[in-house]
């Protein structure tokens, strides 16, 4: 079982995100079960077919309406050796309820068993107590069973030296492993300092490394969305001076231009006579058409960013209540949609979405910024 996302619903204008995955259902007793999949939300919604939350998929659960694994699959032998079993413990309903509430607690931001679990740790390491370790027992097995093995993020020795540390002197681990000592126990602190020391290693490095990160989180992210005016532009169009079909006149490589829709795609076109009939075109929208439908120069896939950077370094400069507008957005995110243009140039939910425009607007927009701090 696999989580993915991201998921979300909206409620009053409100995002709930979700994780899902899948499981085996089947709508009556005695039916055959079909894989579905299963959305969980951070406000404890669950949905699979029909809303629940958490109590009730329990009750589906023991009462064979949903499964977590294959119904209609063997089970798995049982390992030779639990000490000497690469494998983690088998997922179960128990331990799944424990896994959808942990994914609760991580969709809002809350910490999870693991993390609770590296608490403890935490804690111990400090004060290696014996009251500490039954709370470190505790915390790990607060862990979904069949997660306990990734707990420690240790792929050769897995949840191993937990298992030691929560072993008392004198016993073997897991019934079929070795005797613990004390020389064992301290062993496992002499592992977790260890590991304590290389992710401050990391931390020391990535800090040098990724000195210029920005201190404080940037603005979310900006949409910028297609428009269409029928009655014409309103007198304050906010964002929408971003889009390319705005009417801004700008003047580039000697020639003026309604927009930089009509620059753009006049410049595209091979043919001379094309360019000017693209130029004079109605509306950015009719220069678009226009362009679409002539014969484009050989080079312009090499070309076309380069030129779109530079009309919009014309556009920003040769006006500068626009260019107010978008140094307004300060260091969001833009993401530039539509249906008009190409995924190229926008953005689009998938991995055809280049969002070009987006990340040239972004561009300019520190240059824009560059140049009023030079005048400063």
């Amino acid at each position: 079982m696999t989580w993915r996302g991201p998921a979300y619903r909206m409620v009053d204008g409100e995002r709930i995100d979700g994780a899902w995955c899948h499981i085996w259902r089947r709508n009556q007793t005695g039916g055959e079960y079909y894989l579905d999949d299963l959305i969980v939300f951070a406000d404890g919604r669950i949905t699979c077919g029909e809303r629940t939350d958490l109590a009730g998929l329990a009750k589906k659960l023991a009462a064979g309406r949903w499964a977590v694994t294959d119904p209609d699959a063997p089970p798995f032998p049982d390992p030779p050796s639990k000490w000497q079993s690469r494998s983690g413990e088998p997922l179960t309903p128990e331990g799944f309820l424990l896994d959808v509430a942990d994914r609760i607690e991580a969709l809002n931001q809350r910490p999870t068993a693991r993390q609770r679990c590296w608490d403890a740790i935490r804690q111990y390491e400090q004060q290696p107590t014996e009251a500490n370790r039954e709370l470190l027992r505790a915390a790990y097995l607060a862990v979904p069973a069949h997660l306990r093995v990734y707990v420690l993020g240790d792929m050769d020795r897995q949840d191993r030296p937990l298992r030691i540390l929560l072993t008392d002197i004198g016993e073997a681990v897991d019934g079929d492993g070795p005797v613990v000592t004390a020389e064992m126990h301290r062993g496992v602190l002499d592992y977790f300092a260890r590991a304590d020391k290389a992710v401050r290693d990391e931390q020391e490095r990535r800090a040098v490394q990724h000195a210029d990160d920005p201190v404080e989180a940037g603005r979310p992210a900006l949409v910028s969305h297609e428009t269409v005016y029928p009655q014409g532009w309103p007198d304050e169009p906010g964002l929408f001076v971003l889009r390319n079909d705005f009417p801004a006149a700008i003047e580039f490589a000697g020639d003026a231009y309604a927009s930089v829709q009509h620059a753009y795609w006049a410049l595209a076109a091979a043919d001379a006579a094309d360019r000017s009939g693209i130029r004079g075109a109605a509306s950015g929208k009719d220069a678009q058409d226009l362009g679409g439908r002539v014969s484009r120069r050989s080079d312009w896939p090499d070309v076309r960013l380069a030129v779109m950077a530079g009309l919009l370094r014309a556009k920003f400069t040769q006006h500068p209540d626009l260019a107010e507008v978008l140094l307004s957005t300060g260091d969001a995110r833009i993401s530039y949609t539509g249906f008009a243009d190409s995924p190229f140039w926008r953005d689009v939910p998938d991995d055809r979405g280049r969002n070009w425009m987006g990340r040239l607007l972004e561009l300019t927009r520190s240059e824009l910024l560059a140049r009023q701090l030079l005048r400063t």
